[in-house]
């Protein structure tokens, strides 16, 4: 036990710069782009599915958080919400790259999600748009709901405090995982888990579901570390969008609408999965 415990305080300490790194990028840019992209999205009109998906590709849950506030004041439709929702990324590529990840999975990941999230999106639109009265007005849930993602620190503390809260929930996703490894085995974590079996994507895609980011880094770890296949970790990813769906649970009143949200989402990361397990 002592050997687990000091293996994975090593595993998790030697990624932080690569965390860090990768968090100074991705605070830059959101700093940079948050304001604009409120504005981009909402005067989207019928680009709104294509801008969300391209959006929602940048890492961590602040444009999906955004994309939520937009919707409840009925600002953007529901497709461009679903896009935006199944494109968010969260802790997904800090971990990849830290991990070193090959680029040809990361493009892979990426580009599947852009492009269920932009087929969906349009889906959606087109059977299921309808006029929607404006439900509450100047509503800031990056203020109200303290997600984290409103910026007023500084850059580099943004990024540490990031670096942090990530390095914890992976230092506690590695210490049960190397348990579970070392006295269970990958074959029977791959059979806990289902790997290869077409029960696995309906599992993934409730563990993407938990509003947290832990979910992504769960889900991705176990994908690196072979307890999950290939189409099991996108069902996984695209059901998660970090806090999001806790937000949009709290702050909506229409509950049935948001269970309606989440069973769309809960649909397209099984399909998606199932059709790639099926196909590769």
């Amino acid at each position: 036990m002592i050997d687990i415990i000091l293996d994975t305080l090593f595993d998790s300490l030697k990624l932080f710069p690569f965390l860090f790194i990768a968090f100074l990028i991705i605070e830059t840019i959101e700093h940079k782009l948050t304001k604009k992209t409120k504005n981009i999205i909402s005067k989207s009109g019928k680009l709104g599915p294509f801008l969300g998906s391209s959006l929602g590709l940048i890492p961590q849950c602040g444009f999906s958080v955004i994309a939520t506030n937009l919707y409840i004041t009925r600002i953007i439709s529901l497709g461009t919400l679903i896009a935006i929702y199944l494109s968010t990324s969260d802790e997904m590529l800090p971990i990849l790259i830290s991990e070193k990840a090959p680029l040809k999975i990361i493009l892979s990941i990426f580009l599947i999600k852009f492009i269920v999230g932009l087929i969906s999106g349009y889906l959606i639109d087109l059977f299921f748009r309808k006029k929607q009265s404006k439900v509450k007005e100047n509503y800031d849930i990056c203020h109200d709901e303290h997600c984290g993602c409103d910026h007023n620190h500084s850059i580099i503390k943004s990024s540490i405090i990031h670096t942090t809260k990530t390095l914890l929930f992976l230092t506690i996703v590695t210490f049960i995982l190397n348990i579970l490894f070392e006295y269970i085995g990958e074959h029977y974590l791959s059979k806990i888990f289902l790997k290869g079996s077409l029960i696995a994507p309906f599992i993934s895609s409730l563990i993407g579901l938990i509003p947290t980011c832990g979910s992504s880094i769960m889900i991705t770890e176990l994908y690196l570390k072979g307890a999950l296949s290939f189409g099991t970790m996108i069902s996984g990813l695209l059901t998660g969008s970090g806090v999001a769906i806790l937000v949009l649970f709290k702050s909506n009143k229409d509950i049935k609408e948001n269970l309606n949200i989440l069973a769309i989402i809960y649909f397209i990361g099984v399909v998606v999965g199932l059709t790639i397990e099926l196909l590769f």
